[in-house]
């Protein structure tokens, strides 16, 4: 059975995922500034790797976040 932060992470994941797919159906947000949202979030994470917190985890936090960029959503897969 997934660790309840594995579970709450996914939904999170599945949360805003969604959200900003519904903006940019909507036509509130451009791509490109969702896009910007998203790294600047990878950003975070990996200027907090060499603070506080768990260094792995934000640096695991980043990539996953640069591979949403790159792959695309996990909310619409063809």
């Amino acid at each position: 059975m997934p660790l309840h932060s594995d579970v709450a992470g996914q939904a999170a994941l599945a949360i805003c995922e969604s959200l900003l797919l519904a903006l940019n159906d909507r036509k509130i947000l451009p791509e490109r500034e969702i896009i910007g949202i998203l790294q600047d979030a990878a950003a975070a994470h990996d200027n907090a790797a060499d603070g506080s917190g768990d260094p792995s985890m934000h640096r695991a936090v980043a990539q996953l976040i640069e591979k949403i960029i790159t792959s695309g959503n996990s909310v619409r897969r063809p």
